[in-house]
């Protein structure tokens, strides 16, 4: 069964840990200043954002050629471009 408890800012401080367990226990944990109710510990519960499609619509653009890619960058991966260098080809 889940409780109530309060504890004051300076407990709180001290008894951090035991407190988390407990309101990931389902205890309600309610953190006091002067006497009055000032922050309620909650467990950490991830909500997934929804992906907007389009949402970058017009923000990227891409050349014509984009996907051309230079002779001598091909050569080089392929190992001919050294080839060049040394033997003049």
């Amino acid at each position: 069964m889940s409780e109530q408890m309060q504890v004051t800012l300076l407990e709180a401080k001290s008894q951090l840990l035991q407190l988390g367990v407990r309101a990931w226990q389902g205890d309600r944990v309610v953190i006091t200043k002067a006497g009055k109710p000032y922050l309620d510990l909650l467990p950490h519960i991830d909500t997934p954002q929804m992906r907007k499609p389009g949402r970058l619509k017009g923000k990227i653009r891409m050349s014509a050629d984009f996907d051309r890619s230079p002779e001598d960058i091909i050569d080089g991966f392929e190992g001919r471009l050294w080839c060049r260098r040394i033997f003049s080809i």
